[in-house]
This record gives structure tokens, C-alpha cells and sequence, in this order.
């Protein structure tokens, strides 16, 4: 059974439900020691585009920070809260992303690709997202080289859904290119999550090429609950489910991380 958890998420987002200090008090009840709030990063695009109703705005930062700053002070002596966000890799924006959050007093990042390149075109339109199914080699690789350089900043505390890139292709070229994101998180000792939100509504993740994988290369896992509702919060069967796969294929499983920050 988990006691720590680290990547949970606010109505701020525009696809979750539930007040923050619901998740918290959810938290508490299935005893939970440790507790972090990660909802989906603003980021600064060029132009009009933003991807709205998947995260919140650049000017809903400070709610978002305050709100939990609230909550940490409040419930100070039940349990131990942590300030967070969900992060993609868009090389482009980065750096002026880091740069707008550097005021707030943050303590962890999460890495999350959820769409590849810079999240848009240079027309203004949504480039490749990671969920869509697709058999083209060169997604795949865009992916994977886009998620090693994203791992080498040093930025990120662990790889939330690292198998999120949906490729429908032959199984020997999946694992041929994961592979080398494995590899390059364990050479930098990155953990990789175990997504609890994806075994819950049975989603094509995780998916247990990647996670065989996982066990050769011997990277450590974490199990994330993804929580987008307070029932998410501790969600025991897809625990339990997530435990046994990680036993059946000897995954080096971690009960915390809080050390990384």
C-alpha cells in the first residue's frame, strides 16, 4: 500500500472535479503520509493558441499556488503537502516557461508528453498528440528523442505515463526505440510511473511491452494515481493490480520520493 503520492490534479485544469480540499481530506482518510498537487502547467505559447480545457491559464497560476500553500498550512499536522505541477517538454517555450514559474515556490516538476514537438505547428494548429494511435516509426521516434532530451534537463523528480505515445505498429519496433528511453532514464536514475488512472479505466496504458522492458533495463517505478476526481485519490484496486504486475515482472517498486526534490 502507498503512503506518498505526487501527481494530482485541480479543477484548474478544466478536466477534473472535486475541490482541492477534497482531494486532500480523501487523502488523509485512506492514509495517505504525503500528499502533492501536480495539476497540468500553464504554458506560453506564440500567438492565440492555447490548448484550452487540458490546462490551466498563465493568470491561474497564483490561484492554483495559493490554494495549495492553504491547504499545506491547514492540514500541517495530518499530513505533509507538496507544490507541484504536470510539465510537458516543448523546447521552444521551455525555458520562457521556467522563467515565468521561477517567482512561485514550486518544489517538483513531473514529466509528462502529452504532445510532441512544441505542442503546436508553425500554423497555429495542434501538432502530434501521444494518444493517438498510430503505426508511423517516425512518431514514434520524435517521442522518444523528444522525452530523452526532455529527461536530461534535470528538471523532472519522475516520468509520469512514460508508455502514454500510443504506437500501433509491430511490437519490435516499439521496444526497440523505448528501449532507449529506458535506458536513458536509468542511466539518470529517473523513475518511471506506473499509471494508476490508465489501469482504472483500462486504457491501452500500461502497457506491458513497456513495462517488460522496464524490468530488463532495471529502471525504478513509481505508481501514480493521476487523480482527476477524489475517488482517484486512493483507488485500491487499481492498486492492487499495478502491485501484482509490478511483482510479476520484479519492478524495482519505490514507496517514496520525496528525497529527489
Amino acid at each position: 500500500m502507498i503512503y506518498a503520492s505526487y501527481h494530482n490534479h485541480t479543477p484548474l485544469c478544466r478536466h477534473a472535479t472535486g475541490s482541492p480540499e477534497e482531494y486532500v481530506e480523501e487523502a488523509i482518510r485512506g492514509g495517505l503520509k504525503i500528499f502533492g498537487f501536480s495539476d497540468h502547467t500553464p504554458y506560453l505559447y506564440d500567438g492565440d493558441y492555447y490548448p484550452y480545457g487540458v490546462k490551466m491559464l498563465p493568470q491561474e497560476i497564483e490561484q492554483y499556488v495559493d490554494t495549495v500553500l492553504t491547504l499545506k498550512q491547514k492540514y500541517a499536522s495530518d499530513i505533509t503537502i507538496h507544490l507541484g505541477l504536470e510539465m510537458e517538454y516543448y523546447p521552444k517555450f521551455f525555458d520562457r516557461l521556467l522563467e515565468f514559474l521561477a517567482p512561485y515556490p514550486l518544489e517538483y516538476f513531473l514529466l509528462a508528453q502529452h504532445n510532441l514537438g512544441n505542442d503546436m505547428l508553425p500554423d497555429g494548429t495542434p501538432d502530434v498528440s501521444s494518444f493517438t494511435p498510430t503505426t508511423d516509426e517516425k512518431q514514434l521516434i520524435r517521442y522518444v528523442d523528444q522525452c530523452i532530451e526532455a529527461m536530461n534537463t534535470g528538471k523532472f523528480i519522475y516520468f509520469a505515463h512514460p508508455d502514454v505515445f500510443h504506437f500501433t505498429g509491430p511490437d519490435e519496433v516499439y521496444q526497440e526505440h523505448m528501449r532507449r528511453l529506458c535506458i536513458a532514464a536509468k542511466k539518470i536514475d529517473l523513475p518511471l510511473e506506473i499509471n494508476l488512472q490508465g489501469v482504472t479505466e483500462d486504457r491501452f496504458y500500461p502497457n506491458p511491452l513497456f513495462w517488460s522492458l522496464a524490468s530488463e533495463i532495471g529502471n525504478k517505478v513509481v505508481l501514480g494515481a493521476d487523480a482527476h476526481r477524489t475517488s482517484r485519490v486512493i483507488d485500491l484496486p487499481a492498486i492492487k493490480k499495478a502491485e501484482e504486475m509490478a511483482a510479476r515482472l520484479h519492478l524495482q517498486l519505490l514507496t517514496d520520493i520525496e528525497d529527489r526534490f
